[in-house]
């Protein structure tokens, strides 16, 4: 009988997905614990419905900058310290040759090889600069060379899907004229989308899809009902 095919499955979300969930979990929280705190304060004004929309886009175009900007930064960083750390490295193999290949030794003597053993391999890699560089790169320091584009996309990715979770939450009040009905229907529309985002981000990440579900709609939630009642407590 022909032997059954072995298929791993492995967690491998892209950095674009990872920033998407990053973008979206801030977007749909914090502009909707945002809007309802500022509900629970002017609920009896007569313009609170267009305070909450106005409260609520100033709040979705300043985060997504701000995340944008914070995951540009965090991707440069990334590349400069690769940079940093390769260029260390190139200059190590010049100047101290000797340590260098013991460091690769010591690599292939953790995984339990002999030194007759790993010689030839030793030797092989070595005989490459760029080879060498690379392999301690990888298996001395565990860097992985950063996608050159990597931080405007971050930036875009980000930024984006800040903004669509953010217009979520504050939907409602754009359609709505009164500010409670507004306040529910956002409740409810919001807590049901972190449901989704919270079953699709456990899917991607390889946890319990309904139990990173629930997560996000008790945070989300949480923050929402501490910011409305501590503006309906101080108004």
């Amino acid at each position: 009988m022909p032997a059954t095919p072995h298929v791993e499955k492995h967690f491998t979300a892209t950095a674009t997905v990872r920033d998407v969930v990053i973008g979206m979990a801030d977007g749909l929280t914090v502009p909707f614990a945002l809007a309802a705190g500022i509900s629970g304060a002017v609920a009896a004004s007569a313009y609170a419905t267009k305070l909450v929309v106005t409260a609520g886009l100033a709040e979705i175009a300043a985060g997504s900058i701000a995340m944008g900007l914070g995951g540009y930064l965090a991707a440069r960083t990334d590349s400069e310290h690769y940079a940093s750390e390769r260029e260390r490295e190139v200059r190590e193999t010049v100047e101290l040759p000797d340590v260098e290949q013991e460091e690769v030794a010591k690599v292939f003597r953790d995984y339990g090889l002999d030194d007759a053993q790993m010689a030839p391999v030793v030797t092989a890699i070595c005989a490459d600069q760029k080879r060498w560089v690379d392999f301690m790169m990888r298996f001395e320091l565990g860097l992985e060379e950063p996608d050159p584009r990597r931080a405007p996309r971050s930036a875009i990715t980000i930024g984006v899907s800040y903004i669509f979770g953010g217009l979520i939450p504050l939907a409602p009040y754009m359609m709505l004229s009164n500010v409670i009905t507004g306040l529910w229907f956002s409740v409810g529309i919001t807590l049901l989308a972190l449901l989704v985002f919270g079953y699709i981000k456990g899917r991607f990440t390889g946890i319990n899809p309904l139990r990173g579900g629930t997560q996000t709609v008790i945070t989300g939630g949480l923050a929402a009902a501490a910011a409305y009642l501590l503006a309906k407590l101080i108004s």
